[in-house]
């Protein structure tokens, strides 16, 4: 049995059943690493030593009984959470050196649980990006073809989950950044709903939009870590005081007579054939387990990517305004302080930063705030009513996760707009705060994998669960490797 190839769930079994140790399972992953890093690239920085350190105390929490949820289970964790004494340097020039002096509350949360860092992976600089071209340390390559992008921002989590460099990660979703990596990499990835899982720890991109959550080789695996790292917290003012069911006892219930919506404004022209093939059959297999497929409208989804690229880059430029060299991160000395601030955040920030810093500035800015920034709110308000007014109708709405599979390295790096548009279909989504999982349903002629969304009411992450589970134990998409 190849130890790095195993589920939380398979890994769970293995440890208590004495099968495996957990530092066999930790010298595996790292071995794996050194074997297909240097084609990936998916971690900035590795935590061998504390890895090994952690595996060990594990097998003594094993021997003596005091076993948690996920106590010898080796995570990593997208480098834009806090992680206490490691460096956090969100893909970023800026945090090159910065090392975290708290830990997140996601990460504490799998501390009490006794899982055991790998490591930190790569992302989009500041998660502000599709296709983690844009870090600072390279670009991740895609494990199913390496002149391709493993999506972003969450690419490095994806990137390795797919190619079994860790056992499973957590990743940040603010447009997308979890679901269209985990589709181009043919892994599982649940954006929770807004305020179910606490951003404390978080490096905030755009606070009202911003989620953490897992990215896994199988769905019962995220419910496992949802149950860890979802819940209320005092320490993050958005977190939501709503009870956390047990996920995973929730799975297995059947999905018969389920209401499966269908959004025609997800199927149209410029959505890549084979694609919409895949989650056609998806959505068939579905109705073959008892779902019940309804027609419906998200009318607003065409003005959806505009007014979140207006919103979240207007969060941005107040988010980012504390990277000014004074406190922590770089800083570049100049001949006054006006001169210290702008050569500082010049070299710090990369080209895409910039540009998303310079837009939401303007669309802040005096004179244009109405005609822009308030005007993307009220198109917010109208996404999330789409969705409301779904939801009266139907249990879940299915739809492709992205419109293409995973792109070129490089292919869209010189058209901004271009690149904005693969998150079509994942960012109302983060306007509306509902949840939404990406499953694996096919792959394209040229073995690239595919991805079905399944979103689901604000809170009801149990339907999506339910329904993503059916749908893989159903199929077999899940269970193919890439072959590095």
């Amino acid at each position: 049995m190849e130890l790095y190839r195993l589920s939380i769930e398979e890994a769970r079994l293995a440890l208590d059943s004495g099968e495996a140790r957990p530092s066999e399972i930790v010298q595996s992953l790292f071995e794996r690493i050194d074997s297909v890093e240097e084609k990936i690239n998916s971690y900035v920085t590795l935590t061998k030593e504390a890895a090994f350190a952690d595996a060990l105390q594990a097998e003594a929490a094993i021997r003596s009984g005091r076993k948690n949820a996920l106590t010898g289970i080796p995570l990593a964790i997208k480098d834009n959470i806090c992680t206490e004494g490691i460096k956090t340097t969100c893909s970023s020039e800026m945090l090159a050196h910065f090392i975290a002096p708290y830990e997140s509350t996601v990460t504490a949360k799998l501390k009490m649980q006794g899982y055991t860092l790998m490591g930190k992976t790569n992302l989009d600089e500041f998660a502000m990006g599709s296709s983690t071209e844009n870090s600072a340390f390279g670009a991740t390559n895609n494990p199913w073809d390496t002149t391709r992008v493993p999506g972003g921002s969450s690419g490095g989590a994806a990137a390795a989950v797919a190619a079994d460099e860790c056992i499973a990660a957590l990743g940040s979703d603010t447009g997308g950044s979890i679901r269209q990596p985990a589709a181009f990499c043919g892994v599982v990835g649940l954006k929770p709903t807004y305020g179910r899982v606490s951003r404390y720890g978080l490096v905030a991109f755009a606070s009202s939009f911003d989620q953490i959550g897992p990215i896994t080789k199988t769905v019962r695996d995220s419910a496992i870590l949802l149950n860890v790292i979802g819940g209320h917290d005092t320490a993050d003012s958005t977190s939501a005081p709503v009870e956390l069911p047990d996920f995973t006892s929730l799975l297995e219930k059947d999905i018969k007579g389920m209401k499966v919506g269908i959004p025609k404004e997800y199927f149209i022209e410029g959505v890549d054939k084979e694609v919409e093939q895949s989650v056609r059959k998806g959505i068939q297999t579905l109705e073959s387990l008892g779902a019940i497929p309804v027609e419906i409208s998200l009318p607003h989804t065409e003005y959806a990517v505009a007014a979140y690229y207006i919103l979240a880059t207007s969060e941005a430029s107040s988010n980012l305004a504390r990277y000014d060299g004074v406190r922590y991160g770089l800083r570049v000395q100049g001949d006054d302080l006006t001169d210290m601030y702008m050569r500082t955040r010049e070299e710090g920030f990369g080209a895409e930063v910039k540009r998303r810093i310079i837009l939401g500035t303007y669309a802040l800015s005096s004179g244009y705030y109405d005609a822009y920034y308030r005007k993307a709110q009220q198109v917010r308000t109208l996404v999330k009513e789409d969705f409301e007014r779904a939801f009266e109708q139907v249990d879940v709405i299915a739809t492709p996760t992205a419109p293409t599979p995973a792109f070129k390295a490089g292919e869209k790096t010189e058209d901004p707009l271009q690149m904005y548009l693969t998150d079509i279909f994942t960012i109302s989504v983060n306007l509306a705060g509902v949840p939404a999982i990406s499953v694996p349903c096919g792959f394209t002629s040229d073995n690239l994998p595919i991805g079905l969304q399944i979103m689901g009411k604000h809170f009801d992450e149990a339907s999506i669960l339910r329904i993503a589970h059916a749908y893989e134990q159903a199929t077999e998409w899940h269970k193919r490797k890439p072959a590095l």
